[in-house]
């Protein structure tokens, strides 16, 4: 973690549907900082995954696709470019198809472990004066020392209805089963519902989008300036 030393970290958790990839996106628009949407990593695995016609159950063979992966992700906030072996990936790492094994995938230590120490290296290769962070477990094993650690929630209904307005693929019912279904599958490897020591909760539920990521502003202003 020495390398983001000089630079500061925003680390953002929190469950399926909280906002956590929006918000720490217009915040980082906001604060002039890089920014790195953690679970892109895990869809894009899983994506691979898929398409090299693995079985997504077995961790071994998860595992052995880490060396062929060649990863790569825009960390300016003003892009959203998604590559693997030079494929781009954006659009296709949020079929439902890869939503339905990515937890699946994310939770073989193997592939968290690499996870970690690629999150760590893209961190460091930010020339910005700051990076937000966001996914799972980010406060608590990617980026235990970021300077701003936030656990950004909301209540069940707030996060479906969110994330209903997101898709026309799927019914309300159908994308509330997916959210329970992440959370509970997600729950097994990481905590993300409850925050840790040092850790700032900013619950969404009763506020609008730009009132959360001015709450995320003012917090990083707070803790910095």
């Amino acid at each position: 973690m020495d390398a983001t030393l000089n630079r500061t970290v925003v680390a953002v958790d929190g469950p399926a549907g909280s906002g956590k990839s929006s918000v720490s996106r217009a915040a980082a628009r906001a604060l002039g900082f890089d920014y790195q949407d953690t679970g892109a990593a895990y869809r894009a695995l899983s994506w691979f995954a898929l398409e090299s016609g693995v079985d997504t159950e077995d961790p071994a063979t998860v595992t052995s696709l880490i060396e062929g992966f060649d990863y790569d992700i825009a960390i300016d906030p003003e892009e959203t470019r998604v590559s693997v072996r030079g494929t781009d990936v954006t659009e296709a790492i949020r079929e439902p198809r890869v939503s339905a094994v990515v937890s699946r995938v994310a939770r073989v230590p193997e592939v968290r472990h690499y996870m970690v120490e690629l999150f760590r290296s893209l961190m460091a290769s930010s020339d910005k004066p700051g990076i937000v962070v966001e996914g799972r477990d980010i406060t608590t094993v990617v980026a235990p020392d970021a300077q701003v650690r936030i656990l950004l929630t909301a209540s069940p209904e707030a996060r479906m209805s969110r994330r209903s307005a997101e898709t026309s693929t799927q019914s309300a019912a159908a994308v509330g089963e997916s959210l329970a279904s992440r959370d509970r599958a997600d729950s097994q490897v990481v905590d993300f519902m409850n925050a840790a020591d040092g850790v700032t909760t900013i619950d969404s539920t009763d506020i609008d989008f730009d009132q959360t990521v001015q709450a995320v502003v003012d917090l990083v202003h707070a803790r910095t300036d």
